[in-house]
């Protein structure tokens, strides 16, 4: 697979879209996390799959379900069958699973892939390639609505997720009784500015949930 820009590939999927069915913030979302799994497949010598958290057939049919005719231009890199998932990735994946709305076959590979994409180092939003923290929210209100209905303090995506993981699990994330006095306030709540990882998308008109 030749060098490609994030901003391309999700023009690639997008246009591919357009013979599918399937809702637009739907074919937003999904595009902008497997644009970036592709560039960053070919930055740092890793698998499409491997950066989504999601098994090659899996993959596979996600895309040629949601964008047909794309499949071709990225095969070459989506990966084999064997993913490594860790202890801590399958706990996400399981608080997530805990929490989805069973409404949409979207959610089991939505699940895999915020998994996979938490353990990436920048605001989750941004390391789904989504525009801005707002369309995080709308993605997990549509799809893991009891879970939003959690973070009712508006608790950072990523840091919420990890707390209710270290909850679930018996251990202790934070000593403060409550947030309001915690020393890294900040850390856990203060805005999540920042540019998008993918600019395609971030200049794009707004797609509401």
């Amino acid at each position: 697979m030749r060098a490609m820009r994030a901003e391309e590939a999700y023009r690639r999927l997008i246009e591919a879209a357009s013979r599918s069915s399937h809702d637009e913030f739907d074919v937003h979302v999904i595009a902008a996390i497997l644009s970036l799994g592709i560039v960053e497949a070919r930055a740092v010598d890793r698998t499409i799959s491997d950066g989504v958290g999601l098994e090659r057939s899996v993959l596979i049919d996600l895309i040629s379900g949601m964008f047909p005719g794309a499949l071709a231009g990225f095969d070459g890199a989506v990966g084999g069958d064997a993913l490594a998932i860790d202890d801590e990735e399958q706990s996400l994946r399981d608080i997530l699973g805990m929490y989805r709305a069973g409404a949409s076959r979207l959610e089991a590979p939505l699940i895999a892939m915020v998994a996979r994409r938490c353990k990436s180092p920048h605001h989750l939003w941004q390391d789904l390639g989504l525009r801005n923290r707002g369309e995080l929210s709308s993605l997990m209100r549509r799809y893991f609505p009891r879970l939003a209905e959690k973070n009712r303090q508006d608790m950072k995506w990523k840091k919420f997720l990890y707390r209710m993981v270290c909850g679930s699990e018996g251990f202790v994330l934070c000593t403060a009784p409550v947030c309001s006095e915690c020393d890294d306030f900040k850390g856990c709540f203060g805005a999540e500015d920042g540019e998008s990882r993918l600019a395609w998308a971030r200049n794009a008109p707004n797609i509401a949930a």
